[in-house]
Parts: C-alpha cells; sequence; structure tokens
C-alpha cells in the first residue's frame, strides 16, 4: 500500500506542534527517538511557513536532524563544529569557539558564512548571515537546553523565513511538561576546561509549562594559552502556555561567552605545529595607534571573540478553525560581538633579517637577547568592537482544504550594525607560543607599526519586508505538487568614517526590490520511500560590509546582489532500522564579490557546482547503529576576469563521516561506544588555485556508562591520532606558508546526574 498523502496533512502538522508539551511529558518515559520509531514519523519544521512542520518522509527538499543524543555523541567543540554531520556542508571551525568559516553546496565565499543562517526555534537571529568580523555562529552556543538541531540546504529556503538560500540550522529547544525532571552535568577535561551544566524543566501550573538552563565554563583553551583564554556563561528560560485552541511561548536566552581566535600559524617554521597559538601572558596585553592623531590605547587580546548579549523572542500558535492556522514568530537579538585578535602578516623570518643591526633584538617584557636565526613574524594587533541589534517577525496563516493547502506570510526584519575598528598596527613578534614583541626592530617602534593601518567608525541600519504565498497540491495519492512566491524589499543605510577623523567617506541610501521563487514534486513510492524533484531561484542580499568592501562596484552600478538558481533530485527510505536519503544538486551562483581582505580591490565571479549528498542511519536491535554522511561536488568558476575555469577555493572535491555505535549492558550497567572516523579531500586555497591544501583524516572516539538509571560518564577523546590536518591556508595573504590546523587531540570526561 503506498503512502497517503492526506488531506489534512497541513493541519496534522500544525496540531503535533501545537501539542509539544505533551510530547515532552511523554518524553520522561520515550525518548525522542523510540518515539519517531514508533510512528514511522519525523517532524520537520524548517523549510515550512512559519515553522508550521511536516513529515520528512514527505518532505520535497533536502534537511537533516540532530538530536540531543546525537549532539552528546559529536562532542561538537563550537557551534560551527557540528554542522559538519550535515551533508553538503564545508566547515572550518578551527578558529576556535567563534570565527568560523562555513561553506554550502560549493557556493563560492572568501570566508566567514555568507549562506548561513542560525535559528531559534524558527526565527533567525541575525538576518545578516555574515558581516565582518561577524558570522551567525559567534552568537549561538549549544548546551543541554537544546533538544534538536535542523539543517536545510536549498529547498524552500529562499521563499520562507528571511529566505535564505544556502544552509538554514534551526536549533529546537526543550520544553516543559506535565512532570517534573532536572539534569546536572560536570566536565573536565586535558586542557583545563570546568563546566557546570544545568537543565529543569516541569509544569507551573495548569497548561503553563517551564524549561530553564544553562551553563558557566572556563579553561586555558584546546591550545595552552597559558591563561583562562576561555570563560563563558549562559541561562536560557522557555515559557509555554497552552490554550484550548493554541499556546503562547516566550524564551530569552542570556550569554557571555569569549575565547581565543585561532589565526594561521607558519608552517614551514620547526617547533610550529597544531598546539601554536599566537596568545599568551607575555603578548595578550597590548597598545594600538590610531586615528589621524595617532591616538594610543591598551587591549587586552586575550578577550579573544565572543558574544556577550541575548536572544529572546516567543511564538504564537493558534487554530484558527475551518483548518485555518496561524503561527507568528518574532525574535530580538542585542548585544556586542568583538574580536581582538593577534592576526599574521606575511611569511615567517628570522630576526637577522629584519634587525636594526643585523644580528639580534631584544625581548620587550623579558629583556631577553634573540639571536639572529630566531624565527620572527609580523603580528597585527586587530580590534573590532561591533554592536549589533536586530528584530524579527514571521507571521503565516495557512488553510487546508480537500486536495490542497496554502500558506500565505509576511516577514519583517530591522537589522543593525555600529563598528569600530583598528586592524593593523603589526610588529614583529618571536614564533614560539606567545612570543612577545621584540625591541631592535625600527617598524616596531614606529606609530603605525610594520605594515598596514585600515581604521573605521561605521553605522548600518537594514530593513526587509517580504510577502510570501506557498501551495501544495496533492495531485494523487502518491503525488504531490508545490509552489512557492516571495516578493522582499531592501532597504539600507549606511555611512563610513575612514580613518578615525570625523569625516564620512562613504555614505548611501539602498532600495531594492526581488522576487524568489521554487517549485517542487514530491512522489510516495511507497510506505516508506519516496522521490522528489526541486528548483528554486534566490537572492542574498547585500549588507554593510558588502558595500563597503565593494565600493568601486558598487558605484560602478553594481547593485551587489547574488542571484542562486538551484535543482535538486532525492530519494528518501525510512523505516524502523533505515533513514536514507540521496540528494543530487546543481546551482548556480551569479555576482559573487570576493575581496581577500578590507581595502584590497574586489573580484566578481559566476560560480557553478553540481553533486550529490548522502545522509544514512542504520540501527540494528543487537544495539548497532551506524551512521554516513557524504558529499561529492564539482565546482567551477565559470566568470572571472582572472580565475575562469578554476575550481572555488577551500571546498573539498569530497569529504565523508562515518559514525558507528554499539549498545551492551555490563551487569547492570548500560554503555555505549561510538567513534567517529572523517576523511577529507584536497582543496585549493585560493581562487587562483595555486595553493594545495592536503587532505587528511580525523578519529574521534568516546564511550557514555551508565550506572544507573540517573547516573551516566562519558568520556570523549577529540582526534584520537593527533592528526595536523590543515583546514585553509591564509586568506589574507594566500600566498604566505600559513595555515590554520585542525584542533589538536583533547580529551573530556563528563558526570551527568537525572532527577525525576
Amino acid at each position: 500500500m503506498k503512502t497517503l498523502f492526506t488531506k489534512a496533512s497541513l493541519a496534522s502538522a500544525v496540531a503535533v506542534a501545537l501539542a509539544q508539551p505533551a510530547i515532552a511529558q511523554q518524553e520522561s518515559e520515550q525518548t525522542t527517538k523510540e518515539l519517531a520509531k514508533e510512528n514511522a514519523e519525523v517532524i520537520v519544521v524548517s523549510g515550512t511557513p512559519g515553522g508550521a512542520g511536516i513529515r520528512k518522509i514527505d518532505a520535497s527538499f533536502a534537511v537533516t536532524n540532530i538530536d540531543a543524543s546525537d549532539i552528546e555523541k559529536l562532542a561538537p567543540k563550537s557551534t560551527a563544529d557540528l554542522f559538519k554531520a550535515i551533508p553538503g556542508v564545508w566547515v572550518e571551525s578551527s578558529g576556535g569557539e567563534s570565527g568560523a568559516n562555513v561553506f554550502v553546496r560549493g557556493f563560492p565565499g572568501g570566508g566567514d558564512a555568507p549562506f548561513l543562517t542560525i535559528a531559534l526555534d524558527g526565527s533567525p537571529i541575525y538576518p545578516a548571515p555574515t558581516l565582518s568580523f561577524l558570522e551567525n555562529s559567534q552568537l549561538f552556543r549549544i548546551d543541554e537546553t537544546i533538544e534538536m538541531v535542523e539543517g536545510l540546504r536549498g529547498g524552500p529556503n529562499p521563499v520562507v523565513s528571511n529566505g535564505q538560500p544556502g544552509l538554514t540550522t534551526n536549533f529546537r529547544m526543550k520544553r516543559g511538561g506535565e512532570s517534573s525532571e532536572a539534569m546536572a552535568k560536570y566536565t573536565v577535561s586535558d586542557y583545563g576546561l570546568n563546566r557546570v551544566d544545568v537543565v529543569a524543566s516541569g509544569a507551573l501550573a495548569d497548561d503553563l509549562y517551564y524549561m530553564v538552563g544553562g551553563y558557566i565554563k572556563s579553561s586555558e583553551g584546546i591550545r595552552d594559552a597559558g591563561f583562562n583564554s576561555e570563560q563563558g556563561n549562559q541561562f536560557t528560560v522557555n515559557i509555554t502556555k497552552v490554550f484550548d485552541k493554541g499556546e503562547l511561548n516566550l524564551y530569552t536566552r542570556q550569554t557571555d561567552d569569549r575565547g581565543t581566535w585561532y589565526l594561521p600559524t607558519p608552517l614551514n617554521v620547526d617547533g610550529i605545529d597544531a598546539n601554536y597559538t599566537q596568545i599568551g601572558p607575555l603578548n595578550r596585553q597590548a597598545t594600538i595607534t590610531y586615528g589621524p592623531d595617532d591616538t594610543t590605547e591598551a587591549f587586552d587580546f586575550g578577550d579573544g571573540r565572543g558574544w556577550d548579549g541575548h536572544v529572546s523572542g516567543g511564538s504564537l500558535k493558534l487554530d484558527l478553525g475551518n483548518d485555518w492556522f496561524l503561527i507568528d514568530r518574532f525574535n530580538l537579538t542585542k548585544g556586542k560581538a568583538n574580536t581582538f585578535g593577534l592576526v599574521p602578516n606575511g611569511a615567517a623570518v628570522t630576526v637577522a633579517d629584519v634587525a636594526d643591526n643585523g644580528e639580534s633584538a631584544i625581548g620587550a617584557v623579558t629583556g631577553t637577547t634573540y639571536a639572529g636565526d630566531t624565527p620572527i613574524q609580523q603580528i597585527g594587533r586587530w580590534v573590532v568592537l561591533k554592536d549589533i541589534e536586530a528584530f524579527t517577525n514571521d507571521l503565516a496563516v495557512s488553510k487546508s482544504w480537500d486536495d490542497f493547502d496554502a500558506s500565505f506570510g509576511i516577514y519583517s526584519a530591522s537589522t543593525k550594525s555600529e563598528d569600530w575598528w583598528s586592524i593593523g598596527n603589526t610588529a614583529y613578534h618571536v614564533l614560539v607560543p606567545g612570543g612577545e614583541l621584540l625591541d631592535g626592530i625600527e617598524c616596531n617602534s614606529d606609530a603605525e607599526g610594520c605594515g598596514f593601518n585600515y581604521d573605521i567608525n561605521s553605522v548600518g541600519d537594514a530593513s526587509t519586508m517580504a510577502f510570501y504565498a506557498t501551495g501544495k497540491w496533492y495531485a494523487t495519492t502518491d503525488l504531490s505538487i508545490d509552489l512557492g512566491l516571495r516578493r522582499e524589499n531592501h532597504e539600507v543605510n549606511y555611512s563610513v568614517d575612514e580613518g578615525l577623523d570625523g569625516t564620512i567617506t562613504k555614505a548611501l541610501e539602498y532600495d531594492e526590490t526581488k522576487t524568489s521563487w521554487t517549485l517542487g514534486a514530491n512522489y510516495a513510492l511507497n510506505d516508506n520511500s519516496g522521490v522528489f524533484i526541486r528548483t528554486n531561484r534566490g537572492y542574498k542580499m547585500p549588507y554593510f560590509d558588502d558595500f563597503r568592501d565593494n565600493w568601486g562596484a558598487y558605484t560602478g552600478g553594481n547593485d551587489l546582489i547574488q542571484e542562486i538558481t538551484q535543482a535538486e533530485l532525492g530519494y528518501k527510505f525510512m523505516n524502523d532500522s533505515v533513514q536514507f536519503f540521496a540528494t543530487a544538486f546543481a546551482n548556480e551562483v551569479e555576482g559573487d564579490t570576493f575581496v581577500r581582505r578590507p581595502g584590497a580591490p574586489a573580484e566578481i565571479l559566476t560560480n557553478e557546482a553540481y553533486g550529490v549528498e548522502l545522509d544514512g542511519r542504520y540501527s540494528h536491535d543487537s544495539g548497532f547503529s551506524l551512521s554516513v554522511n557524504a558529499t561529492l561536488q564539482e565546482t567551477e568558476i565559470t566568470a572571472s576576469a582572472t580565475n575562469e575555469g578554476n575550481e572555488a577555493q577551500r571546498q573539498p572535491g569530497w569529504q565523508v563521516r562515518v559514525t558507528p555505535s554499539y549498545d551492551f549492558d555490563i551487569g547492570d550497567m548500560y554503555a555505549t561506544v561510538y567513534g567517529t572516523l572523517s576523511a577529507v579531500d584536497d582543496r585549493f586555497g585560493n581562487n587562483e588555485n595555486t595553493v594545495v591544501l592536503e587532505g587528511y583524516e580525523k578519529i574521534d572516539v568516546g564511550m557514555t556508562l551508565d550506572p544507573t538509571e540517573s547516573l551516566r560518564l562519558q568520556l570523549s577523546v577529540d582526534n584520537l591520532t593527533d592528526e595536523q590536518g590543515i583546514t585553509e591556508g591564509d586568506p589574507r595573504n594566500p600566498d604566505a606558508p600559513n595555515g590554520r590546523f585542525i584542533m589538536p587531540r583533547s580529551v573530556r570526561f563528563s558526570v551527568s546526574y537525572l532527577f525525576f
């Protein structure tokens, strides 16, 4: 018997969403996985109007689910690190807790995460996916309050929510139910980590539920900085009120978390390996010079990159009767996302190459005399102060008829960023971990240092108003066809004082409107399998830094909008033991602008890519399970002044992750052993394809042991063999022999206790 697309499928999905608190109560007796297994249903909300939800087996797009138990096994070192479990995504998470680079399906980019949106319970946390020194994952920390993350690539993305054409990762928080539960977890590591997580949930009154949780942590960092370079805390409150015909949910997530920004290091100097970091007690406090009057100011560069702010919002879901539903999701994000970094400038040299006397130099802190053969490097002391604010609202009204569903939505967003930068301030430092500044080198004592300085003070406001509509026609019991349209107006007001002299050098008022669309079809082969096909066209609208970095292109008539056209063909299979999804994709990105560093000329190019994503999981009654995700892709720069025909920079032709797991009993105790093998192909470090970054393999292992129903012990080892893989070269100077290593081997141990 083939799957029947019920005429109330939209209503059923919304009903599931409205029943979440009741489901949460059942989860005290059954895990989410067990529920999904019994019902043969996994509900995804990404890619649906207002986050109404749809059965995953019925979805005509590629979406990956990672639940809390998967997150526990993956033990990600950062939010971006978790995205490695999503096929079609290439993540460079070697920059630390913040500062990741995320690439999607071969889309072009020079770093950061221009095609990534992070959403919390369906609401984008910051509509601009990437500003300089700010990508979405910097604003979000994973903890025990997260129930699941969904990773949607392409599909209906260009039409719903904020219209992201690339990757949307939607984090769904845990919610309270009728029964009270609490969990406390303590984690230590071989790099000095001390972390306490707590989460509790239950009922405050009839139909009123709560979930609270958070963490506090401190460590010297996986790359030992010699001081507590990673510190943070987070606290989340989630309240849900259930009505006869709907629910109201409100949340706030208060975060103050920072850590060292790990940067490329010399690859041709003995003693410099994956454990090296520029920051240390001898250089964390430094003075920079900026502005026309050579103003000096001291900063603590040990603060690294982080987020000090809140993400607050909620949703209102109402059953209006007669198969009409209303869902409104809203979010306010506000805080500081500052960056303090010691950034390499060019290749390593020796003291004799640049010393005033040609023989030696003196340590500015210790007074040590360094001989002429001592390796040294220019290090820039970069300061980026960034105050941001954003408010989004997504209102969708849906109606279900006998063989047709329709939704109409209004999405609005306001985005603000106030920036103060002083980047440059370069001077020669000794090439040892936390190496000190040197005296006896002429440019080290100059006001502007040894290299360029770029100082700005800027303010930008952007607003987006979009109207969208989607429709799904159930043509037969096995075939559904859906269409979506979006009309979006995007306005930007932006001004920049370059030089910090009080003079505005660039200012603009920008107003553009575009129409995005998506068309897809889903066909059920039987109860457990189906195929889908989809095509779409969307846009990446420009924000503040796009104009500043590409001013010549903008004033020359380029509107800086990137047009993305995609096609997908997918197969899916789900039963009690197997979940398998295969998606072939092809895309074209027109009008990409790439700037190597602020002030450098922009290159405008067009990029094409095609490939296959594989996402599978097998579970056996014996306790054995196996998860696999893999991506094979080809990329080509099809229009460029100098690089036409080359591959897109920094993206592998293939990557694969295999995660076996085995559950077993040890006497009266329950245990799980698991591991992950990751393998990555070679990549080019630049669009010129002159720098090759070699592929690598990485092994992670772990074990959990439950001595009682309430007590759990977990041991995780990341990079078991201490592989010295390279994620990227030097994005500011690709020809310099610098690169970022993947994180060295680290070990974590945690003890958690569940209170019923």
